[in-house]
């Protein structure tokens, strides 16, 4: 598609995107930090601007107890007492309602040492920006900021015929309550994009994933008599290459193209590990935490009952844990899976205005993580899929960084694909 077809509005907002600005905003949000459960101080700056940008802004703190009681809740691994969620809203009702979402919220920024810039400086280098949640997700926040200046600088803001709706929320990355809470306050719509870091390719699938606790016995003795004893660790280990096997049918099953072409879209990992009481006793007990994939169209429910069943068969099999067996326990976020049909107005016409800002119509693709996407889709009735600048493989990373290009090209799509749906 040529550049030259989109409709007079939708080009004008595009070209009206003001990079200066967007670095600006997209600077001071690395430069706020908003660990998880940490955002209160970021939201209530970006009230304040999406505020002077022309939004109504409502900025409201939903009881993380009651969210905790809702049949969906997703989950958390960070203890909060406030759940900060900004929704910013434009045009009026009666036509199509549009959603621009973002979660503030980042990781914490891990080794000081693995850094070569400040994790909170916002440092710009050929042409990419530093820090902490550069990529995942502020430089998508930072787009949706800039995207909506432009709508107002081009009048089109005052001019929608429907209603655009901004849903900047805390607490993705440790499950989504965040987005959640602002679904059961009204946050919902036609068509959602959420501006997560995907490569400007459309993701219309992703999988999911629940995390684990798994307690695994042993039996102590003396280091001097270590046969005496069993090594927890050992069998440890032993599960470890059951759920290794586990990992390999899981994802050898799969079919779709989607999530094949991922090459391992549902991956097992152990990331912590404790255990042991003194040096000199072989370990009777050790505790590992991991995470677990969730297949496309699987509930988080019935992953954990493979996950249960590819322990007890491991434990049944075992000379020791199957008087012993490990334990099983789900903790911390449980990240559903969602899809929008390749085929879906949703990705279809945002692949056509990218293409018709860009010159690129980007690729619709299939991701091995869970996002705040499945909760549009699966508990707001919201088509949803994620467009966003950046390369996921630098999200959470030291030297996490995003390119700015990436991140201005996003604003102008942005800004043209609302224009043309609610011009």
């Amino acid at each position: 598609m040529s550049a030259g077809t989109l409709r007079s509005g939708a080009r004008a907002a595009a070209d009206a995107v003001d990079r200066g600005a967007l670095v600006d905003d997209l600077r001071w949000l690395v430069r706020t930090p908003s660990v998880t459960g940490d955002e209160a101080l970021l939201q209530v700056r970006l009230a304040d601007r999406l505020e002077a940008l022309g939004l109504r802004v409502e900025i409201f703190h939903p009881d993380p107890a009651a969210i905790r009681d809702d049949p969906a809740w997703p989950g958390e691994e960070v203890p909060r007492t406030a759940l900060p969620v900004v929704l910013g809203r434009a045009g009026r009702g009666g036509g199509p309602r549009l959603i621009l979402s973002g979660h503030v919220d980042v990781v914490p920024p891990g080794e000081p040492s693995t850094w070569t810039v400040d994790p909170w400086g916002g440092e710009v280098r050929d042409g990419r920006l530093y820090g902490r949640g550069a990529c995942d997700m502020k430089g998508g926040v930072s787009a949706i900021l800039a995207a909506v200046r432009a709508l107002a600088a081009t009048g089109t803001l005052d001019a929608l015929a429907g209603e655009l709706i901004v849903a900047l929320v805390p607490s993705e990355e440790d499950g989504g309550q965040g987005t959640l809470a602002a679904i059961r306050a009204g946050a919902t719509g036609d068509l959602c994009v959420i501006p997560e870091p995907s490569g400007l390719d459309i993701v219309v699938a992703h999988a999911g994933a629940i995390t684990f606790r798994l307690t695994v016995p042993g039996r102590a003795a003396h280091a001097s008599t270590r046969r005496e004893g069993v090594s927890a660790l050992d069998n440890l280990g032993d599960l470890v290459r059951a759920l290794e096997a586990d990992e390999t049918r899981r994802n050898g099953e799969e079919t779709d193209p989607l999530m094949t072409r991922i090459g391992l879209p549902y991956p097992t990992i152990v990331g912590t590990v404790s255990g042991g009481a003194w040096a000199s006793t072989v370990m009777d007990q050790v505790v590992a935490e991991g995470r677990y994939g969730v297949r496309l169209g699987q509930s988080p429910d019935a992953a954990e009952a493979e996950l249960r069943g590819c322990v007890d068969d491991a434990c049944a099999a075992h000379p020791f844990l199957r008087d012993h067996p490990a334990s099983v326990e789900i903790t911390g976020a449980r990240f559903a899976t969602a899809s929008v049909p390749a085929d879906h107005a949703l990705p279809d016409g945002l692949a056509s205005v990218a293409a018709r800002v860009t010159g690129l119509r980007p690729s619709l693709i299939g991701v091995p993580y869970g996002a705040d996407m499945r909760l549009f889709v699966n508990e707001g009735a919201t088509p949803c899929v994620i467009f966003g600048p950046g390369d996921v493989r630098r999200a959470h990373a030291a030297d996490e960084f995003v390119p700015l290009d990436d991140v201005e090209a996003c604003a102008r799509v942005l800004a043209a694909w609302v224009a043309t749906a609610l011009g």
